[in-house]
């Protein structure tokens, strides 16, 4: 199988743009473990049947599509923020930070990132290392199959990741919903409180303020 918008030609960009590198990041909206982004470029000619958003699949068929896009792709790479970063910076500048590491870190430069959302990535995330040029793409996860391949390597690396960190954070259900804030995790975090790859910052992980009037009083004597 052969596709223009990953070698090549790029509608809107002026014609030959050259190498393409899809980028999409995956624990976003997750209460815990890291932020991850996946960046791929892939050759003029592939054999990924069923190839798209990650989200869409199972996950054996995301488990089997990563193996064949790690075997076809020019290059691959991934970027990961923790979430001691998100809490620092925030979620969208550490999921920025994933994303530039992931794309600084190809192994052959891209003409072009084609980066999935209505974002491109800042400047400042990419450590003075210039020369690449971006385009954001709303549902480009679903579009371009650079970004839904990247969307799979993202995926798939950071679940594995929160399976094994469930062996050492034990009782919060980690690989099940891997870091999402399901009714498992939510009262897992109320009754145990949060751990170490915890997102503070994040409602639902951070103890609630009181509300006026609501706190707890202590008489002399009683």
């Amino acid at each position: 199988m052969s596709h223009e918008l990953s070698y090549g030609i790029l509608p809107g960009m002026g014609g030959e743009v050259g190498l393409i590198a899809g980028i999409d990041e995956a624990g976003r909206g997750c209460l815990a473990g890291p932020v991850v982004a996946g960046a791929v470029i892939l050759p003029a000619e592939y054999d990924l049947p069923g190839l798209t958003d990650s989200k869409k699949l199972t996950e054996s068929a995301r488990d089997i599509l990563a193996q064949q896009i790690r075997e076809q792709a020019v290059c691959w790479s991934l970027g990961v923020s923790r979430a001691q970063v998100v809490d620092r910076i925030n979620i969208l500048q550490a999921t920025f930070r994933a994303m530039a590491r992931a794309a600084i870190h190809l192994k052959v430069q891209p003409s072009v990132l084609l980066i999935d959302g209505n974002k491109t990535i800042p400047l400042n995330h990419f450590n003075g290392i210039a020369g690449f040029q971006q385009e954001s793409i709303i549902k480009g996860d679903e579009k371009i199959p650079a970004i839904s391949a990247a969307s799979i390597l993202a995926k798939t690396f950071r679940d594995s990741l929160m399976v094994k960190l469930e062996k050492i954070y034990p009782g919060y259900g980690f690989a099940v919903h891997k870091g999402y804030g399901t009714k498992f995790h939510m009262d897992a975090v109320r009754e145990k409180g949060p751990c170490l790859i915890h997102r503070l910052t994040f409602k639902g992980v951070r103890p609630e303020k009181k509300k006026s009037g609501q706190e707890s009083m202590c008489l002399p004597g009683i």
